[in-house]
């Protein structure tokens, strides 16, 4: 084999290409320039661009949630609605998913839904983000966490809390879960209630936890807190009364209102059946309805007093008028008129005591279709009472232009036209003034109230005693009170069904203010379809205008006006009232 140094090897005798090494070197150079002008682009040029982009898909705006305002009774000690904190619990599917059978059974047990109704709502893994339950309490929120569920996050919001529960239930209403309120004070002030969110701007991760703040949050302002007229006390002792006498005629309903004549302040109103508004599950059906402003009716002698004191203020009768209503039927423009008693000559203070309707026809002849029409508006019938509430009733008042003369008759003692029980009591103010009605408040007041002027004082004074009789031993001797002069009219009216009058459902309503010497409240009662012991307001309703004028008068330490003896045993209880 012949062999050779290593100096004269075929290899290193051949001359290299070097032309391909440079052609590497250049391709080599390139891509470095373009990797470093890359570099550059990214890191300097389009590095705004770049960074809001990322933040677009990660950064997100939190909403500060504002605290809901408290609301209190007129006291300012009693808290009627507060706000608590509480969890929201959501899932993210994908995660989720890896969730074992018993954790999801006893994540079901503690949010009282069914295994299904989780696993359906989270069946899609393609969500990022689903509700499992809101307003979870504290303690609840707590237990779950404690179970180490995948996918399971909390968010922090507050739940409303109503310490009075059905007591109060119409009054103030109820939020949902995004703490606006739906019913009630909660409604008509939610504005006021509900201040205003503040916000923060933040980037999150994929598991929604904050990594970093963007900018300077902006705090929220808390809503405001409400001091209501409402006191607690008397609205109990009023929901108390009404409660009793519901269960006591088997009745389909009730309500009733108690305003204070001096100021127009609601004290208390009170709509059986009520509902309990922690509860949401009851937060449905007629127990929602507020009888005292939403329920419209035709409401029967307790309108008899407008009527009569708008003839005697336009001089067209006296006090000693005579009427002569004969055996208590009356025979006007085809209709018989009936009263349930043979009352023969009567006054017009007869007239209101004895509720005779054959007497209020032969006063509403005296009278023009548009004079009764005209005081019958400034007294807010067939208007919406200006009280800032929802779901207020006009009721209805039909122009006068197309009242017939029986129609004329009719209105003149309660039939064919319908009022709510809160126009009603406002109207009574009048009565329990000088004529003039006070303007109504579900707020506390602290100024002068403003009023307007719908009688005389002189006719306002006699009608005063009128009704006073009317409440007297002859007339709702149920609807006295122990060491108070009071006064009022009892009306009952036959309800509509499927266009006539029925002969077995009936309204009672007792209507009044007390005591006389000096009126501080009017009291309006109203109880409907009551199926036994009675349905005339003077049996069903003026008893419960009592206990409330009783515990009421007390409470506002009004002082007596009447001798404790003075009172007439009330054992029998065959009263006539209308």
């Amino acid at each position: 084999m012949k062999r050779f140094g290593f100096h004269r090897s075929p290899v290193l005798s051949s001359r290299p290409s070097f032309w391909r090494a440079r052609l590497v070197l250049i391709v080599l150079g390139l891509a470095f320039f373009a990797l470093v002008a890359k570099a550059l682009s990214v890191q300097i040029l389009s590095n705004e661009f770049l960074q809001r982009q990322g933040e677009r898909r990660y950064e997100r705006t939190l909403v500060l949630q504002a605290t809901r305002g408290k609301i209190f009774d007129r006291s300012g000690s009693v808290v009627l609605a507060s706000s608590v904190p509480a969890k929201a619990i959501w899932v993210i599917p994908e995660d989720f998913h890896k969730a074992t059978p018993d954790q999801i059974t006893q994540l079901a047990k503690l949010l009282g839904v069914d295994v299904r109704d989780i696993e359906q709502r989270t069946h899609d893994a393609d969500k990022n983000f689903v509700y499992l339950q809101r307003q979870v309490p504290l303690s609840v929120a707590e237990q779950i966490r404690q179970l180490k569920i995948p996918g399971v996050q909390q968010l922090t919001e507050s739940r409303r809390i109503y310490p009075e529960g059905e007591v109060m239930a119409h009054v103030i209403g109820f939020t949902n879960v995004e703490d606006r309120g739906i019913e009630g004070v909660e409604l008509a002030f939610n504005d006021r209630l509900s201040g205003q969110p503040g916000s923060r701007r933040v980037i999150k991760d994929r598991l929604g936890r904050v990594v970093e703040d963007v900018q300077a949050a902006v705090p929220a302002v808390d809503g405001q807190n409400l001091q209501l007229s409402i006191d607690a006390g008397i609205q109990f002792d009023t929901y108390t009364a009404l409660k009793a006498s519901i269960d006591a005629h088997q009745a389909k309903g009730g309500a009733a209102i108690v305003v204070d004549s001096r100021t127009g302040e609601v004290l208390a109103m009170v709509n059986l059946p009520s509902y309990d508004p922690n509860d949401m599950a009851q937060r449905t059906g007629p127990a929602l309805r507020n009888r005292v402003m939403t329920d419209t009716f035709e409401p029967g002698s307790i309108m008899k007093p407008f009527t009569a004191s708008l003839a005697l203020d336009e001089g067209k009768i006296t006090t000693k008028t005579l009427f002569d209503t004969g055996n208590g039927r009356y025979r006007y423009q085809g209709a018989l008129i009936s009263d349930v008693g043979h009352f023969g000559t009567l006054t017009v203070g007869g007239i209101i005591q004895h509720s005779s309707n054959v007497g209020m026809t032969m006063i509403s002849e005296l009278l023009s279709s548009r004079d009764m029409w005209t005081k019958f508006s400034q007294l807010g019938f067939g208007r919406v009472p200006q009280t800032n509430f929802p779901g207020m009733a006009a009721g209805r008042l039909r122009p006068w232009q197309r009242w017939r003369a029986i129609e004329r008759a009719t209105m003149a003692y309660g039939y064919g036209l319908s009022v709510s029980l809160i126009q009603i009591a406002h109207a009574y103010t009048a009565f329990a003034r000088d004529g003039d009605m006070v303007s109504l408040s579900l707020l506390r007041r602290d100024g002068k109230p403003t009023s307007t002027q719908v009688y005389s004082p002189q006719v306002t004074s006699i009608m005063r005693s009128f009704l006073e009789a009317a409440a007297g031993p002859d007339g709702a001797k149920l609807a006295q009170v122990q060491g108070y002069r009071v006064a009022g009219k009892s009306g009952t009216a036959r309800k509509i069904v499927n266009g006539q009058y029925s002969k077995t459902k009936y309204r009672g309503s007792f209507v009044g203010f007390a005591p006389v010497s000096n009126p501080r409240i009017v009291v309006a009662v109203s109880i409907d379809e009551p199926s036994t012991g009675g349905y005339y307001g003077g049996r069903v309703a003026a008893p419960v205008f009592s206990d409330i004028v009783s515990s009421t008068l007390r409470r506002l330490g009004v002082r007596p006006d009447a001798p404790v003896d003075s009172l007439v045993a009330v054992a029998d209880r065959g009263g006539h009232e209308r």
